[in-house]
């Protein structure tokens, strides 16, 4: 008896997609399926990527609040007379996160990155909405390990860039598992 297979035609959009990281399926009690989904859909459930990265929380709605902003500039130079004028105020989430729904925040540990201005301790703001193009910092996932280097695609391969000469560059292979998290938009770092 000959045999019909035909293999099937890959449907568009099928399979896992690229810069993607792999998935798993795990079973649960029904009910318990729903308890999650509600957690989630409340903003009350951390997720969390497996390995050293640590845990990634879900973002909530925030308080907005206001500072007044000077309209006299501060020297950096030589001091000049200032004024008590306020411009008006500033919402620091309206200033910092312009895409509230996709960015959220990491904390920096290691020094390969200081040469951008970013420390160890420092707050990052990553904004998974934008383009992780050649140039921008950004939030990267190697072979299950979660880094900030700055992305340089050339024409033959993808660089993850340190900038401190202490730190190597790290060469993307086609066998590493590698997706971008997001772009660093904007570093907070405290002086004390």
């Amino acid at each position: 008896m000959v045999s019909s297979f035909k293999p099937r035609k890959r449907k568009p959009g099928a399979g896992r997609k690229p810069n993607s990281v792999p998935t798993q399926a795990i079973r649960l009690p029904a009910p318990l399926v729903h308890h999650l989904l509600d957690l989630k859909k409340r903003g009350e459930l951390e997720s969390f990527y497996p390995g050293k990265m640590g845990k990634i929380f879900a973002g909530t709605a925030g308080v907005s609040l206001r500072i007044p902003l000077f309209e006299s500039r501060v020297q950096a130079g030589f001091p000049s007379p200032g004024d008590d004028y306020s411009e008006g105020t500033l919402d620091l989430n309206d200033y910092l996160i312009p895409h509230k729904a996709t960015t959220f925040f990491v904390r920096v540990t290691g020094e390969s990155m200081t040469g951008a201005g970013i420390f160890p301790g420092d707050m990052l703001i990553v904004d998974r909405s934008l383009n992780p193009s050649d140039g921008k910092v950004v939030i990267a996932v190697l072979n299950g390990e979660m880094t900030v280097k700055r992305l340089k695609n050339n024409k033959d391969s993808l660089l993850l860039c340190s900038e401190n000469d202490r730190y190597p560059d790290i060469k993307v292979t086609p066998e590493d598992e590698f997706s971008t998290w997001g772009v660093v938009t904007n570093v907070i770092h405290s002086l004390s």
